[in-house]
This record gives C-alpha cells, sequence and structure tokens, in this order.
C-alpha cells in the first residue's frame, strides 16, 4: 500500500488515523481521571454496571468483550476504592453479581465531567455541523462494529 513516490498510505488511512487518536484520547483521559486512582477500564467497568445493575463478572467480561480475570482485577481495585460491591445473588448463591455504590456514581460523575472537558478540548475547532457530523458518523461506525448506543 504505496502512493506513487513509494511511501507508506497507512498514515492517511482511518483505521489508522483513528487508532492514533484513539490512543491520544485514551491517554490524555488516563492524565485527568489518575488523580481517582482510576483507568479508562476502570471506568468502562463502572459504566457497564450503570447501564446494568447486577451482573456478573463473567456476564461483563462478555458484555466488555474482555477476558474475565481482567473483570476480576478491575473489580478488586474498584471494590477497594468501595465504587462496587460483590453480592451473591439470592437466586444462585454460586453467583457472585457486582454492583455500583454511591462512591462509583460519584467516580462516574467526575469522569464524566474530565471526559467532556476533553472533547471540548479535541474538537474546540469544528463547527456546530462538523461536530454534527462527527457525531453522526462515530455513531455509524461503533454500531456497525456492535457498541452499545451511548442514547
Amino acid at each position: 500500500m504505496n502512493d506513487v513516490n513509494g511511501r507508506t498510505r497507512i498514515p492517511g488511512t482511518v483505521a489508522y488515523r483513528l487508532g492514533v487518536l484513539g490512543a491520544i484520547s485514551e491517554n490524555r483521559f488516563a492524565t485527568a481521571i489518575a488523580p481517582l486512582d482510576l483507568k479508562p477500564k476502570h471506568v468502562g467497568l463502572l459504566a457497564a454496571l450503570e447501564s446494568a445493575q447486577g451482573l456478573s463478572q463473567q456476564e461483563l467480561a462478555t458484555r466488555l468483550g474482555v477476558v474475565p480475570s481482567l473483570v476480576v482485577a478491575l473489580a478488586d481495585h474498584l471494590e477497594k476504592l468501595d465504587a462496587i460491591r460483590r453480592e451473591r445473588d439470592p437466586a444462585d448463591r454460586r453467583r457472585q453479581t457486582l454492583v455500583l455504590t454511591d462512591v462509583g456514581r460519584a467516580l462516574l460523575t467526575r469522569c464524566e465531567r474530565e471526559a467532556a472537558a476533553l472533547d471540548r478540548a479535541l474538537t474546540a475547532q469544528l463547527t456546530a455541523a462538523q461536530l454534527s457530523a462527527l457525531d453522526e458518523v462515530l455513531s455509524l461506525l461503533a454500531a456497525e462494529a456492535g457498541m452499545p448506543s451511548p442514547r
């Protein structure tokens, strides 16, 4: 995949640009939430629990598309922060579910504010029409990739 001068066209591909922009955005978000003792994956778990309380660690791993051991590690950290708690399922005592606490909701709210500030900084040079088009395109790409709708 080279142009007529033999240079690679990889930097011009959508996949490459989205990947690099994603990495930059994730690093900025990680820096913003570091004072909360959180990483972006912790926030992802909190957000998943907010939208569907009482899921097991296995169900969360499936929903997030990660290995169950990662969910266990993330949950252990969040439990130490009192952001979540583990509860036994009364219908199946072998099943343990994760529940978002008030502390977890407050942390999630703070993370939302940080993410919104990063969004504003990242899109500051866009017009309203460009921002609307970006939102539409990102929504289409996310849906095609099987991501849940944020709305």
